[in-house]
């Protein structure tokens, strides 16, 4: 799969960057990147205007895959949901509620929280000639960890790539505030790394506790059956612009972006799958070989290619899909 950033968000990118030296944002890219590696948060990383816009370059694209391919799965579990209004919480540049509207086309309010100006001014900009919706999204300057009192609620609340800034004490606070906004389904969505997982999984046995229903990716509501160095990840592909390849300092036309994510919602909203592919299948000449997990724990299941029904079928999965 892979997932193009839509034509106006393209187009504004393109805008932004009129004028701006290529190197000054590649370098202040490099920074950026080392500073939230150190875990270092946005307020003592994003200080400009530029560093929003090397970070929007360089980062905006991935997050916004990230997002659809999350969408696109809730849209799968949930067919019937229809939302009217979203929560971007930590929305940086607002890449979530760019992806959200592919989703959801129907989305009638949109509201922006970071505790950024620089990025919700970057947000505002690039959406100036989107949809109409998030041309007149309602931006809130706040910090995730101040308490959500005074959060609008939503149908659909996404929180990308937020958590890992939060202190690790303080995420439950928060993970329960983003509940709490929501009336129909949450999403959060962090980076594909051990520790990224490990928040969602801590954020995924409160919310089960809460008494939300887990639609993605887990196949059931028992404990999480991963355990020792193996993790819960996807992976999406997208094209990189040449001027997204100068941010990085790649050579390849594409990036792979590592993911985790969490689909959470109110009783009766949708369903999950019977068992969810969590690793590239591997083929060979006496058939393919499949990890699941399954609502009986992780599986490893070979489908033999003389069984030509079964063989057929698991020819079409794909790392992060459904399996039946």
């Amino acid at each position: 799969m892979s997932v193009e950033l839509p034509a106006p968000l393209r187009a504004a990118i393109a805008r932004e960057l009129e004028g701006v030296s290529r190197k000054g944002l590649a370098e202040r890219a490099a920074r950026t990147s080392l500073a939230y590696r150190a875990g270092k948060g946005s307020a003592g990383v994003i200080r400009e205007a530029d560093d929003a816009l090397a970070y929007a370059l360089a980062r905006l694209p991935a997050t916004y895959a990230a997002c659809a391919s999350v969408f696109e799965e809730a849209v799968a579990r949930a067919p019937g949901f229809r939302p009217q209004r979203l929560l971007d919480a930590g929305a940086g540049p607002a890449a979530a509620s760019w992806a959200a509207l592919e989703a959801w086309p129907e989305l009638g309010a949109v509201n922006w929280l970071d505790a950024s100006p620089q990025f919700l001014e970057i947000a505002a900009r690039l959406a100036t000639d989107g949809p109409d919706v998030l041309r007149v999204a309602e931006a809130r300057r706040g910090d995730l960890t101040a308490g959500g009192a005074d959060w609008p609620r939503a149908d659909l609340v996404a929180c990308s790539y937020a958590l890992a800034e939060i202190a690790p004490a303080r995420q439950a606070a928060v993970v329960a505030d983003l509940w709490a906004a929501c009336d129909g389904l949450l999403a959060l969505i962090e980076p594909g790394t051990p520790a990224g997982f490990a928040r969602l999984r801590t954020a995924r046995e409160a919310l089960i506790a809460a008494g939300a229903e887990i639609l993605a990716p887990c196949p059931h509501h028992g404990a999480c059956p991963m355990a020792g160095e193996d993790w819960c990840h996807f992976s999406v592909r997208l094209p990189r612009s040449r001027d997204h390849r100068i941010a990085k300092g790649a050579e390849v036309p594409y990036e792979d972006e590592r993911y985790a994510y969490l689909l959470a919602a109110r009783p009766g909203l949708g369903a999950p799958v019977a068992a969810r592919v969590l690793a590239p299948p591997r083929s060979g000449k006496p058939g393919i070989d499949l990890k699941l997990c399954t609502p009986g724990g992780l599986e490893a299941r070979f489908v033999a290619k003389r069984d030509k029904q079964a063989f057929s079928a698991a020819r079409r999965l794909d790392w992060g899909d459904p399996a039946l």
